[in-house]
Parts: C-alpha cells; structure tokens; sequence
C-alpha cells in the first residue's frame, strides 16, 4: 500500500510540474538566450494599449500568428479591447488562400465577417478610400530578409498611404529568418525599381521589417519622400546573430515554396536565376531553391566542380528527378542539391552564379539565358540592374561582377546600423 501511494505521490508531482510549466510557457517562448516574445506578443501584453480606442485597420496573412498559432486576426477579432474594421491582403491573401500570382479581388473573411481589401490585385496599397474607415494601420507579417519577397514592398506602400491619408502606422516585428548581420548584393538602382524591388536597399538586408521601416521612413524612400506617422513595436530577446532556429517559434509557410525557416536561406542562394528558370531551382519538385540542374550536364562532374571551389558553409551532391509541374514537368533532370552546413558562415546569393559558371565551362553551349528573352526585364528587376545579366551573357563568369555584386554592402551596413533596434 505504502508503495501504491509512494507512486501516486510521485505522479501527481510530475504532473503538477508539467501543469506549472505549462502556464509558464503559456504568452512566451524560451530563445536561446532569455525570454522571446514577437511584437505581436509585446502588444499583446500590454493589453493592446497602443490601439485601443482606435479603428483598426490589420495588414496581415498567415504568418501572423502568436507562439500558439492562433491568428493575428483572431486575436485582435476576440479582444474587447480591440476594434478590428478592416483587413488588407497582400500575395496569396489574409488566410493564405491564393496562389503565387493570383489577382485578388476585395471580400469578405468568412470567420469573422470582416471586409478584406486586397493589396495583389487592382491596388498594391490601401486606397484613400478604404483608409477612411480606420484610425491606425497595424501591419504583421513574418518576412524572409530578401529584397525580392514582395511583403515589404507591400509594408513600404502601406506606409505610403497611411502618410497620404494622415493615418498613423503600427509595426509588429517580427525575426529576420536570416539574421540581423548578414548582406549580400548590390543595392537596387534607378530603373530598376519595382514590386520585388521598390527600395534602395541590397539583395539581402540584414534588417528586421520593423528596422527597415524605420529607415525607409527616415530616409525619404517612400513616394515624394513622405514620412508616415510610425511606430515599430519591438521584440524581446531578439539578438542580431539569431537565426529563426534560435527563436523557438514555429514557422508558418511564408509563401507555398517556403514551407520551412531553412527554405528562406536557399531562395537568397538560387532565387535569382529561378526567375529564368524556376524548375533548375528545384520549383516543382519536393525541393524547392534546393537545387541547381539541368538536362545534359552530368551531375557527378557538377557536383564534383561546385565541391572543388570549397565555399564555405555549404556542400553539394548528384541529384536526379522529373519535375511534377511547370515548364519541365516529366522531363529527366539532373545537378546537385544544396545542402547548407553552417547557416552563419554561407554566403548564400553568389551560389547560383558559380553554378552558372561551372556549367558553362561543363557544357559550353549551356547558356540560361536562350529563348528566356521575355524573362529578361524580370531577372533584371529582381538584380536591381541589367549590369548583372549582361555580364553573364557574355561568358557566364562570376568573377567579372563579382566586385559589383558585393560593392555596396559596406556604404549599407553602414547606413542601415543607424536603425537598429536589437544592437550591432
């Protein structure tokens, strides 16, 4: 009997201790160093505080979510102490219901009645209009740090409007999956500006969104060099050397070929030429901006040549498969898979262009670029200039820009430290 109780003492203990920390863990996640808290939670905490009383207006989709997946929307939809009247859609929709380039129309969310006005579709930004409904845009997306994922050129326009409509502008930030130091690639020039690259800034930033809102607010960057009335609602716990690993949160599929944290490291590393060809990048099969292949070039030699120029952080091996849809759907292809060793030490985007270099010297008549003339004004949008693609078409050579590529991530680094909200 006494050994029946001693095990029933002992398991109400455990149980009492898994409850605690349970309730403990409830509004918060354990990062690796300290308490994190995204600055949907901060606001959270806070009791809304920033908001309240206000119409709001939610720019948001599903990345927008606390520690346990719950919406943003519904957060705000079930909180007395909120007033949501609008919602604003960017790519793919508030709930995630649309494809990659999928003209959205306005509706309404079925779960809480609420208008959605959509911002991938006629407009790219809220409208005079539709902002005369709200007292305050709150703006919470989960983005990749690269400059040609379209979500902060949907913040950046938001920010825009609001400053046009005199309405004030609320940042809930959000990690940079990538990290707060790392930049790569030239910043984007005149001519060159467009939904995938709106702004003055590199391929690769290294700045939370809150950050670079602040910075395209400062720096005159919006439309006529207008300044919204903006406030940033910081994280807790976030370190610039913090990748999205080092968080503890869950990642929500940002878009539907970014289905987890690691993917956001490799659309920096093939994104570009998968603007060429999305296939060779690994679209349209289980692995996507994970591989480099071709039709002809053989993949044990590729995989042999990648490995040989020993960059860091990163490996290479063969890989062989049939893509399942797009262009190349069914058809034999083979290269290498990358496989990403250290996240801290990689240099991501010059990848895709030692491939393009090895597979012309490979395969001489290799060349990306035939019969893709009607993608050529979009690689070089995406590159922020047309120096990029012209140089390669050349030989296909690396070198050659190398120095151009990387020319400007010194005067940005400089630049962007001035806005730095989590230290250098």
């Amino acid at each position: 009997m006494k050994y029946l109780m001693m095990i029933f003492v002992l398991s109400l203990i455990c149980r009492m201790n898994i409850f605690s920390q349970a309730k403990n863990s409830e509004n918060t996640i354990q990062a690796g160093q300290g308490t994190f808290r995204t600055g949907l939670e901060v606001l959270r905490d806070s009791g809304f505080k920033t908001i309240q009383n206000k119409r709001v207006g939610l720019i948001t989709n599903p990345t927008g979510v606390d520690p346990k997946l719950k919406s943003t929307i519904d957060i705000f939809n079930d909180s007395p102490s909120v007033n949501l009247v609008a919602l604003f859609g960017p790519e793919h929709g508030v709930r995630g219901n649309f494809s990659a380039g999928d003209q959205i129309s306005n509706q309404t969310d079925e779960k809480t009645g609420i208008p959605v006005y959509s911002l991938y579709g006629s407009n790219r930004k809220p409208n005079i209009k539709d902002l005369e409904q709200v007292d305050v845009l709150v703006y919470d997306i989960q983005d990749i740090g690269v400059r040609s994922y379209t979500y902060i050129s949907t913040m950046g326009l938001a920010m825009e409007a609001a400053a046009e409509a005199g309405k004030e502008m609320i940042i809930l930030d959000r990690p940079n999956p990538l990290g707060g130091q790392r930049i790569e690639g030239n910043i984007a020039e005149e001519g060159y500006f467009s939904f995938v690259s709106q702004y003055p800034i590199p391929y690769v930033y290294g700045m939370t969104c809150g950050e670079l809102a602040i910075m395209l607010n400062e720096e005159g960057y919006l439309k006529e060099g207008k300044k919204c009335n903006l406030k940033v609602i910081k994280m807790q716990g976030w370190k610039r050397d913090m990748t999205y690993d080092k968080t503890g949160l869950l990642w929500v599929p940002s878009s539907p070929h970014i289905p987890n944290f690691e993917t956001a490291f490799y659309y920096a590393a093939t994104g570009i030429i998968g603007e060429l060809d999305p296939n060779m990048i690994g679209i349209g099969y289980t692995l996507p901006f994970q591989t480099l292949v071709t039709v002809n070039i053989d993949a044990q030699k590729l995989a042999e040549s990648m490995n040989k120029l020993a960059l860091e952080g990163v490996i290479f091996r063969p890989i062989y498969f049939k893509p399942y849809y797009m262009e190349k759907q069914g058809k034999e292809l083979q290269g290498v898979q990358i496989h990403i060793t250290d996240f801290n030490r990689v240099k991501l985007s010059e990848i895709q262009f030692y491939f393009l270099q090895l597979a012309r010297e490979l395969n001489p008549d290799f060349n990306i670029f035939t019969g893709k003339e009607n993608r050529y004004s979009m690689f070089d949008k995406v590159c922020g200039t047309d120096y990029i693609r012209k140089s390669l078409m050349k030989d296909g050579r690396f070198d050659p820009f190398k120095s151009y590529w990387e020319k400007d991530v010194q005067t940005f680094r400089n630049l962007s430290s001035r806005y730095y909200l989590y230290g250098h």
